[in-house]
């Protein structure tokens, strides 16, 4: 397998905890911005001090048709009814062949909305659903 092929993603798999979610096609939000404040310091003028003081995670979307594991996400946002606790999820990016191509493990995830199909006779298209996830940040490697 050459790394152009090893890049290619075609489904990305979600594991809540021990719990899988199944696979879904489209993965989108894997990010980290670092606000940083300038500051100056007098007599230096060749420099601005670049301070990092905040991290943000962006939300994670993930989108996939509807399909018998659309259960497992309605099973876990059920088991929320008594309280929101926040979970450990791992995000693995994988080729066809089931290989693994990347991963990203993510604590303190809490779901943030979850948007089911639009159904209509007048509109044969596929039914969808996306899942919406925030989280407190990347752990090490997942694996």
């Amino acid at each position: 397998m050459t790394q152009a092929e090893e890049a290619v993603a075609v489904c990305f798999v979600v594991r809540i905890d021990d719990q899988s979610l199944g696979s879904f096609n489209s993965c989108d939000g894997l990010g980290v911005e670092f606000t940083l404040e300038q500051r100056e310091e007098g007599g230096n003028n060749g420099m601005v001090w670049q301070l990092p003081t905040r991290i943000k995670y962006s939300n994670v979307k993930l989108s996939r048709p509807v399909t018998k594991d659309s259960s497992k996400i309605m099973d876990w946002i059920a088991g929320m009814a008594a309280g929101v606790s926040r979970r450990t999820a791992v995000i693995e990016a994988r080729t066809l062949g089931g290989t693994v191509v990347a991963s990203w493990a993510l604590s303190g995830v809490v779901p943030v909305r979850w948007s089911g199909p639009q159904l209509s006779a007048d509109s044969p298209k596929v039914a969808t659903e996306t899942l919406e996830l925030a989280h407190h940040g990347f752990l090490g490697t997942a694996r």
